[in-house]
């Protein structure tokens, strides 16, 4: 039975497995992990643990991670390095502070790195883990939703080149997944609704059900914490109001615990589904990667953490799926179920208005799936939970050309930007 509105519980975890063979791990969801020394002991190799962190998580959580590592266990030393935080510092710079620690700590291949933080932190720690002494253990333990339910699960680790995003990196999968939902009480009201667009996502390419349980409980996942000065104002908050509300450092978080889980665990089921049967991306992977060809571009011609990827990759979304619609191959109320999704989700539907055509073409010639000269996108087709490979051939001079788009049929692709009397980005892939 479901618990109410507000209510936590402490407990042991739901575990979505992700099942590569005997590299095979958990990833374990749930309140008060944290609080379970025992969750995170068994996975740690040697005696020694680096924990890879960020100057806004650090003060938040970083003497718990500690304490939860060595509680009872005396003969763990733990270290830490301390990245500054945002998207703008996943580099070369950022990754050799992390490689720095480790060499300077003399640590042999008999340690474990850990992730605590968002999706930066745990591309940079498990890029780290990947190429110090060719590979060594590592603990994911991410902190936002765009982490808990997507890039902490599958391998994916990497940096930014300044030309475009995520392109030098490895697969190169963890130890295990430990997923505190109560880190998500000091998430900041944006950085949640960016982790929904991958949220949204999962319902879009695969599981329709889970879009319709997500149409029907949007606000419940985004509702806003309240910061309160005095037990006067919090009253007044209150008054007359059903709500069992957690309270920590005048904060009263009016999201929905079970909602929000439910939704972090029905995501990782779906990409840890996706992943086991694709580990490298060689083809169903990449249906994952829905919205994230343009967002990419976004967020590397408008500067990285100009915006969240969230947000990009929601913009991109709303591209896409405009593109599915004009080829004739979903209908108009998929195209308004995600219109109307993405702002309850306080989601952009736009680009922003200095990305131009040739910005996107630029980027998206260099993007990391571009193989043979063709730029792979996904598309929805068909009813809604269904998509699509589409293949867009690239030339040198990273223009787009009239091969075919995809096999089932050939068509020109032009894209224009065109902005309407409010000033809005839109666009409009005329076929000829």
């Amino acid at each position: 039975m479901d618990r109410p509105v507000g209510e936590k519980s402490s407990g042991a975890p739901t575990i979505v497995e992700v099942d590569l063979g005997n590299r095979s791990y958990p990833t374990d969801i749930g309140s008060g992990l944290l609080d379970q020394p025992e969750l995170l002991q068994k996975h740690v190799h040697g005696k020694k643990v680096i924990v890879v962190t960020n100057t806004t998580i650090a003060p938040l959580y970083l003497d718990k991670v500690v304490e939860a590592l060595t509680k009872g266990n005396p003969a763990v030393s733990v270290e830490y390095v301390i990245l500054p935080d945002g998207e703008k510092f996943k580099d070369m710079d950022t990754l050799m502070k992390v490689f720095d620690k480790a060499i300077e700590s003399r640590l042999d291949r008999r340690f474990t790195f850990v992730a605590l933080g968002g999706g930066v932190i745990g591309d940079m720690c498990g890029f780290a883990a990947a190429s110090f002494l060719h590979g060594v253990n590592f603990i994911q333990i991410p902190t936002t939703v765009m982490a808990q339910v997507d890039s902490s699960v599958g391998g994916k680790t990497g940096i930014n080149h300044p030309l475009g995003k995520n392109l030098i990196g490895a697969f190169y999968q963890p130890q295990c997944v430990l997923i505190d939902t109560d880190t998500l009480d000091t998430l900041p009201d944006r950085e949640l609704a960016s982790g929904l667009a991958e949220v949204i996502k999962y319902g879009l390419i695969r599981d329709a059900e889970f879009f319709e349980w997500q149409e029907k409980n949007m606000e419940k996942l985004i509702a806003s914490n309240i910061s309160y000065t005095s037990t006067v104002v919090l009253s007044s908050l209150l008054q007359g109001i059903f709500l069992q509300a957690y309270m920590q450092s005048g904060v009263v978080n009016c999201r929905n615990p079970n909602a929000l889980a439910y939704a972090i665990k029905r995501s990782c089921e779906n990409k840890a589904e996706v992943v086991s049967l694709d580990e490298k991306e060689s083809g169903l992977r990449a249906t994952l990667n829905l919205g994230h060809t343009f967002g990419h571009a976004i967020e590397t011609g408008f500067g990285y953490g100009q915006c969240l990827h969230g947000e990009a990759v929601a913009a991109g979304t709303v591209m896409a799926v405009d593109m599915s619609y004009r080829l004739g191959w979903i209908d108009s109320s998929i195209v308004k179920r995600v219109d109307d999704i993405l702002p309850r989700a306080k989601l952009p539907t736009a680009s922003p208005e200095t990305m131009t055509v040739e910005m996107f073409k630029s980027v998206m010639a260099l993007d990391k799936k571009v193989a043979d000269g063709l730029l792979r996108l996904i598309l929805l087709k068909g009813p809604l939970g269904n998509c699509v490979f589409t293949d867009l051939c690239v030339d040198a001079s990273n223009s787009f050309n009239s091969e075919g788009f995809s096999k089932e049929r050939t068509v020109k692709l032009n894209v224009t930007v065109l902005r309407n009397v409010e000033q809005q980005f839109c666009y409009t892939w005329s076929l000829t």
